[in-house]
Parts: C-alpha cells; structure tokens; sequence
C-alpha cells in the first residue's frame, strides 16, 4: 500500500482548482496523469529519473477513480484530506448547509474505533 503517496495526491489536487474540476469531471485521466506526472515531482525525483516502486495498488487507484471516500478511508487515507477535496468537488450539488459533509459522514458510519490506520 501507498498511503503517503495517496495522501500526496489528495493533498496536491485539494490546492489546485484546475486539478479539482479536472478530477471531479474526468476522474480516470487526472489519476492516470497525476501517477505517471506529478507522482515522482512530490517523490522529488530528478527530471529525466523516475521511481516505479511507489505506485498507486491497483485498490487505490480504483477508489480513486471511483470517489469512493469510504474505501479511501479503509485504505488508510487521511480522512481531513479526502474530506476537504470531496468537498471542494462534491458540496455545489446539495441545497441545505452542510448536507454533503452528512451524507459523507453517514457513509463512514459502519466503523467503529479504532479506526482504519492513517500513519504513513
């Protein structure tokens, strides 16, 4: 598993509004690019080198694909950093305050503590 890697990824679409609207319109080529692109930038490798051992599993990258927060967070994913870009992306299409981070909520609300380890 690659959580620090997942947790990159999260955290570097969260800060880009170019990155957001392209990952909630077109989720499968932002991962893609982001994997092979910008992966081994945060990994600081040199241009020209790049790592092939620290990749999104094929989990991860299904989940992500998919905005699927709830197995993010049984993978291990930060749930402030999901929680932040799923809002970025997701709040727009609800109506009454706080609606989207509720549902969000709910959907996690299966687990029980101790929660899905988040250290990476």
């Amino acid at each position: 598993m690659s959580k620090y890697l997942l947790d990159k990824f999260l955290y570097t679409v969260d800060r880009d509004p170019d990155l957001v609207e392209r990952y909630r319109s077109s989720p499968r080529e932002l991962v893609t690019w982001w994997e092979d692109d910008r992966a081994n930038a945060v990994l600081n490798c040199h241009s020209g080198e790049a790592s092939t051992w620290l990749r999104f599993t094929d989990d991860e990258r299904q989940a992500l694909i998919g905005h699927d927060h709830v197995r993010l967070f049984e993978l291990g994913a930060h749930p402030f950093l999901t929680l932040t870009l799923f809002i970025a992306m997701f709040e727009r299409d609800n109506t009454e305050p706080l609606e989207y981070q509720k549902a969000f909520g709910a959907r996690l609300a299966h687990f029980d503590m101790p929660y899905p380890d988040i250290a990476t």
